[in-house]
């Protein structure tokens, strides 16, 4: 039974059976608890009350105060027990569904928007994992609970226990009819909140085309209608839902009403005691307990219910392949492709491809080329088993492609996107994706190093890794084997190429004031492992606070702060936050309201309060006043903080600059790595500050930073020359693949974004050619690569590749086509030529038209 035809009862009953058991035994000894102070209760006021027996009142009142304890101690154990059992079967039901979705067919996803899915696999299924966990417990210990109190009131009074219950059988009837209101209005809800979700996805996920069109309002007024229908949907559901309560709490106060009345009654008659219509009326309160438990399970059963038969039947599709073959091994294909008849249709009744009968000859390079919306795409899914087509048969090497597996394709079958899907996470974890599914599990070793290079290298990727690379962070644990060599290659940069490169690098240098640094450099002038003098950081640092007081600096940050401020909102206050106009200022674009709001607050005034302080202050210890021309320098200031520099250093962290760095600098022109000097820190057991010193690598810099030694004054032609510099450099010494190394783990961002649309080709294609397969399906791969990089692609796999592989290619560029053993042609979803170049263009057709448009 696939994990959508199980009811909702199949996890509760058989999941976690141990735990469940165990939670049974514990409400079971926690009843006795739960009786036991109202006999105790009884006897304190009917016998050591009235027969003012002191000693008797002190046992019944601790065994009183003990049963209490321990009820209160197995209830709290009861509700964590509740929730470890209910998260444990969350995780493996969200387990197993998500494994399903993952196994869906890709037209399922063609109807059923991501919102829907996210939605379902997120807060739908965390409404039922708080159910599961009490599915069993709860109305075992309701039931019981009630048959005990109630059990414990006939004894009192037959009479008054059946007075006391009369009111139940009318709950019974009212609460089911307003549920079965609220369940109706739950599923609208489930259902606009899902489409509510599609849409902000939507938006999000085209926000460049919003921003592009400023289609703000059109966007506010497509999602302004879901929300007002959820508004109205959760009012309703609300009046309803209180409802509930209301009937609930109406039905608890005839019961007391009528044991006043008739105990009361019976008691002034004595015909009842004190004692017991006090023990009883508390039997009563907590006999309701019970009974109110079992109507909120009710409801929340009930919607478990809905939830659990929403998310399911969303997703009621048999996957069509199994994951791995019954009783063998994954086929190796040797690439032969065979279609006969094979049709194609989308929801609607579209035909996308009519009757497609070719065959591809193993190790044979062939082209698709065609019309727009002619199928070519949908033909390449057919053949990577990603849709299936509705007649004729597709074989490959002869054996029918509906009976293999998906570990049979995977295993034989590589295929490129025109617009490839790049995960997030690291480019070392993207390029090896393919590999590490393919391989998992089965003993084959992953590429080594020097073949992942290899395959960066033909499809062109070495240079942006290089520069991923050059411009990383690097962790200390990886710098530490290289930090010699990257040392090394700072004497270099500087002694011989420092004067060719002044205008570009303004170096670090202990007795000059940086132009194009913070002025959090300029005063610290280094970096501390821990973090307490990163720029953030300072203004709540009571010992750079208390120095910037004993110093002078503080009052002239402060003033210099404000005036950064206040002429950022006065410039900019009409703009809005487009990061572009920022760049002259140490203000982020999402700090600008709250800058404002405290320009506006001092008004005249000086900042009095620490938060405005802060902020002052950290406004300008970013200044940068190379690149911050939004104001200037303050006169003066540049000298005082080149003063405070060495003060600090040598006050607070207690080094002196001049000769913690000349020590420790080999004489000028010694260029041999292995004669820098160490320091301790080399070993990685670092102090707790870095000072700039050309001897030191700055763990928080990147590694470009590391090897200028300062910071770039001008993006121009002549830092695009340093990088040459530096990059010929670092291959002279053979570091380069030390630096490819540290690029792979460069992180992408979401979805890739961080990729340039070419980047994440030549990323898809080095993936699918490290994988390795011997059919390979290209569906044009090369689109969004510059004519040389295309080229390269191209050249590649007439060489290397020809005549080892089954290579498959939509085309958009015709000059491509020779290249080619044979071209098929496409137009409406139908095959109208083949042939080799020279024959199409003889025969004057389909691709003689389309060659002459080209």
């Amino acid at each position: 039974m696939r994990i959508t035809q199980r009811p909702l009862f199949y996890w509760i009953l058989r999941r976690q059976r141990p735990l469940q058991g165990l939670l049974l035994l514990v409400i079971l000894a926690s009843l006795f608890f739960r009786v036991f102070p109202l006999e105790m209760q009884k006897r304190i006021i009917n016998e050591a009350i009235h027969l003012k027996d002191e000693q008797l009142l002190f046992i019944y009142c601790g065994l009183y105060m003990g049963a209490v304890v321990l009820a209160a101690v197995s209830k709290y154990a009861i509700n964590v027990m509740q929730t470890v059992i209910g998260q444990k079967i969350l995780v493996e039901m969200r387990s197993e569904l998500y494994r399903h979705l993952l196994q869906l067919p890709l037209q399922f996803y063609r109807t059923v928007p991501p919102g829907t899915v996210i939605s379902a696999m997120t807060a739908e299924l965390n409404g039922i994992g708080f159910f599961l966990g009490g599915a069993l417990a709860i109305p075992v210990t309701s039931v019981l609970t009630f048959l005990v109190f109630l059990g414990f009131m006939f004894s009192l009074s037959p009479l008054l226990a059946l007075l006391s219950i009369v009111i139940y059988p009318l709950e019974m009837i009212v609460i089911p009819l307003l549920q079965k209101r609220y369940n109706r209005l739950n599923k609208k809800r489930i259902k606009t909140t899902r489409a509510m979700s599609n849409v902000v996805n939507e938006s999000v996920s085209g926000l460049q085309e919003i921003h592009a069109n400023a289609s703000y309002q059109l966007e506010e007024k497509r999602m302004a209608a879901f929300i007002e229908t959820l508004y109205n949907i959760l009012k309703r559901l609300f009046i309803v839902k209180y409802g509930i309560k209301f009937a609930n709490n109406m039905f608890q106060s005839f019961g007391p009403f009528i044991l006043f009345l008739v105990g009361g009654y019976l008691t002034i008659n004595g015909q009842f005691t004190l004692g017991a219509l006090v023990a009883f009326l508390s039997a009563y309160e907590k006999v309701y307990d019970p009974w109110k438990e079992m109507m909120e399970y009710y409801q929340a059963l009930q919607n478990a219910q809905v939830l659990y038969r929403q998310i399911m039947s969303t997703f009621d599709l048999q996957p069509r392949h199994p994951l791995l073959p019954d009783g063998r091994e994954p086929y190796r294909l040797q690439g032969r492709i065979e279609l006969k008849e094979v049709s194609c249709t989308v929801d609607g009744g579209v035909k996308i491809l009519d009757r497609i009968t070719m065959q591809i000859r193993p190790n044979e390079q062939v082209a698709l080329v065609g019309f727009s919306g002619a199928g070519k795409t949908t033909l390449l899914l057919l053949i990577a088993q990603l849709y299936d087509a509705d007649q004729g048969s597709l074989l490959l090497d002869g054996k029918e492609a509906a009976t293999l597996c998906k570990a049979d394709i995977s295993r034989n079958i590589s295929m490129i996107a025109q617009q490839p899907f790049i995960f997030s996470g690291s480019l070392r974890d993207n390029l090896l994706y393919a590999v590490r599914a393919d391989r998992s599990g089965d003993g084959r070793e992953l590429p080594g190093r020097e073949q992942l290079f290899q395959v960066i290298r033909d499809v062109g990727l070495e240079e942006d890794l290089l520069r991923f690379g050059f411009n990383s962070i690097i962790p200390r644990d990886r710098v530490l084997p290289l930090k010699q060599n990257f040392l090394h290659m700072r004497r270099i940069i500087r002694d011989e190429l420092g004067e060719h490169f002044a205008g570009v690098v303004e170096f670090y240098d202990a007795d000059t004031f940086l132009a194009y640094s913070s002025l959090r450099d300029n005063i610290i002038f280094g970096e501390s492992p821990g973090g307490e003098y990163d720029i953030e950081a300072l203004p709540d640092n009571p010992v750079f606070r208390d120095f910037l007081g004993r110093s002078g600096l503080e009052p002239e940050l402060l003033r210099l702060g404000r005036t950064l401020a206040e002429t950022t909102v006065e410039l900019l206050k009409k703009i809005g936050d487009d990061e572009f106009f920022f760049r002259g200022s140490p203000m982020e674009a999402d700090e600008f309201d709250r800058y404002k709001k405290l320009v506006a607050d001092l008004d005249g005034r000086q900042p009095q309060k620490k938060e405005e302080k802060d902020a002052l202050l950290l406004l300008a210890l970013r200044f940068i006043p190379g690149h911050h021309t939004i104001v200037t320098m303050p006169p003066g200031l540049a000298e005082k903080i080149l003063q405070a520099r060495h003060h600090f250093l040598e006050q607070i962290v207690g080094i002196d600059l001049k000769t913690y760095c000349r020590a420790a600098e080999p004489p000028r022109g010694q260029n041999d790595p292995n004669a820098l000097p160490r320091r301790a820190g080399d070993s990685g057991e670092g102090g707790n500050f870095i000072a700039y010193c050309p001897s030191e690598y700055l763990y928080k810099h990147s590694l470009r930073d590391n090897i200028l030694f300062g910071a770039t004054i001008r993006d121009t032609r002549d830092a695009e020359g340093l990088y040459e510099v530096t990059r010929q450099a670092f291959a002279r010494e053979g570091l380069l693949d030390e630096i490819l190394d540290i690029g792979l783990d460069f992180e992408v961002g979401s979805k890739g974004d961080r990729l340039s649309g070419g980047q994440k080709q030549k990323v898809a294609i080095a993936r699918a050619l490290l994988k390795d397969t011997p059919i390979l399906i290209m569906d044009e791969a090369t689109s969004s690569l510059d004519n040389t990089s295309q080229a390269r692609i191209q050249k590649l796999l007439e060489t290397r590749y020809r005549g080892n592989k089954t290579i498959i290619a939509v085309i958009h560029r015709l000059d491509l086509a020779p290249s080619y053993d044979r071209i098929f042609v496409l137009k409406a979803g139908s095959l109208v030529e083949q042939g080799t170049y020279d024959e199409l263009m003889a025969h004057q057709g389909a691709f003689y038209e389309l060659a002459r448009k080209h």
